[in-house]
């Protein structure tokens, strides 16, 4: 039986011999539940904005105790102030990082396209509530576009993307929703392709759309970066089952560094004019990510694992986390990678998809940082990959725990209450939060690397009619 590997006007999925259809109905409903689920997640944090402002457009009163035990805290409402975005100033050009480790002159802590959505974001707005509308307007449409794009990929399942409980705590929270449409994107192009043709067309052609695609996604977050290498084996060997290897080859190293280069130029592209008109104020950013200590506020197991010693004074233990840290991650990637490479050699195609998945976990887990809202970049993952559902709802547990427990605990400590796991559940979530995500994430890295792919379902007879069946069928 043919495996799918296009777009077709009206999706099918194979089981037990039944074929059910996902049609347009069924993909307008996915993005419609999508759309109520972020005016939910709007409606989440916009609690936290006014009644009152002050001078400078900041709500009043007591902002910070607000959004922090009322669990409504954003990124987004917080760096009103303080990166020069309240004054509208574009970012980079005129900025740097001073010798406190603070950045200054409009620069943001985000790779160069983020920063042009968060200035985009603020330009009509003269509060921090205007400005998390404004961003809440411009995001939307990529979380709508990515519920549309899981949903022509795998049908149903997307309903994890569409009505999970992280759209609506994280959707507004930072600016991941572009990056996160980056990275869906790239699979959807690879399996879908664009177009009449869609994925009849040849693989290095849909392969260096998904490459651009990553690249883009590397200027917006840097992770999407890390799904290169596998989409480089990917087509190092040809794609589904190798039927797209150059004729007498046995590998495609050529197509492999071709899909590098795409990346690799895509992303300085992007960051070049930024570089060039403000070198210190590009430059801050990747030094200010840098110089981030694994503390109270990164949420890693490098800070929950080793306390005391872990304290952000101890210089010592923060120069070996700095070290070490991108070490385990460089060896989980490498790990994911050649164990792809071990199912390839037994079932005849790179699986792209779940060491890509498996990459992201390792990264998740070992970063000194693991801000709460990176686990949308997680959750496509749940939908690309077939791994039981148990997965993705303990998941969702664990990290609704930390969402909300991290900033109500916050909030414990400030009023000098429940401030251990003896005191009170708020200390208690948190561990919850920290621990749970990271035996789910270690149980996931194997998981992933031995799901089968969503989009890799059966082909129905209706397939692209008028279009000849493309050449990776099997």
């Amino acid at each position: 039986m043919g495996r799918q590997e296009a777009s077709e006007p009206a999706s099918h999925e194979s089981r037990s011999g039944n074929v059910v259809r996902f049609g347009r109905f069924a993909l307008a409903l996915m993005v419609f539940l999508c759309g109520v689920t972020l005016l939910l997640g709007f409606a989440n944090k916009d609690r936290c904005t006014g009644p009152q402002f002050d001078q400078w457009g900041r709500s009043e009163p007591n902002f910070t105790q607000r959004a922090r035990d009322d669990a409504c805290y954003s990124d987004i409402q917080y760096l009103w102030m303080g990166r020069d975005i309240d004054r509208h100033v574009f970012p980079y050009i005129h900025g740097g990082i001073n010798a406190k480790g603070e950045l200054t002159g409009g620069t943001v802590e985000y790779p160069v396209l983020t920063g042009v959505v968060i200035w985009l974001g603020a330009l009509f707005a003269d509060t921090d509530a205007g400005f998390l509308l404004g961003s809440a307007i411009l995001m939307a449409p990529f979380g709508l576009v990515t519920a549309w794009m899981l949903g022509k990929l795998s049908r149903w399942r997307a309903l994890l993307w569409s009505i999970g409980p992280p759209l609506v705590l994280y959707a507004f929270h930072n600016w991941d929703l572009p990056v996160v449409l980056c990275a869906v994107a790239a699979v959807y192009v690879m399996h879908r392709g664009w177009g009449k043709a869609g994925a009849n067309r040849p693989l290095m052609e849909r392969a260096t759309f998904a490459a651009i695609l990553l690249g883009l996604g590397f200027t917006f977050k840097l992770y999407p970066a890390i799904f290169v290498l596998p989409l480089m084996l990917y087509v190092l060997t040809g794609g589904r089952s190798g039927q797209e290897l150059p004729p007498d080859r046995q590998y495609n190293v050529k197509g492999m560094f071709k899909i590098a280069g795409v990346a690799l130029l895509t992303a300085v592209l992007v960051n070049l004019p930024f570089a060039l008109a403000g070198f210190e104020g590009w430059r801050a950013s990747f030094t200010f990510q840098g110089l981030r200590q694994a503390d109270i506020t990164t949420n890693s197991f490098w800070f929950w694992g080793f306390r005391p010693e872990s304290d952000p004074k101890n210089v010592e233990f923060q120069d070996m986390v700095t070290l070490w840290s991108p070490i385990l991650v460089l060896a989980s990637f490498a790990l994911a990678l050649y164990l792809g490479w071990r199912r390839y050699k037994r079932e005849g195609t790179y699986p792209w998809i779940a060491v890509s998945a498996a990459m992201l976990c390792g990264f998740l887990l070992l970063h000194k940082v693991h801000s709460p809202q990176y686990t949308l970049w997680l959750v496509p993952m749940f939908v690309l990959l077939r791994v039981h559902l148990g997965w993705a709802i303990a998941y969702y547990i664990a990290d609704f725990a930390m969402g909300v427990g991290i900033f109500k605990w916050y909030h414990a400590i400030d009023v000098n209450k429940a401030t251990t796991i003896y005191d009170g559940f708020t200390a208690q979530a948190v561990m919850i939060g920290v621990w749970g995500r990271a035996a789910l994430l270690v149980g996931l890295f194997i998981a992933f690397l031995n799901a089968r792919s969503t989009v890799d379902d059966p082909v129905p007879d209706d397939f692209l009619p008028g279009v000849p069946k493309p050449a990776t069928l099997s």
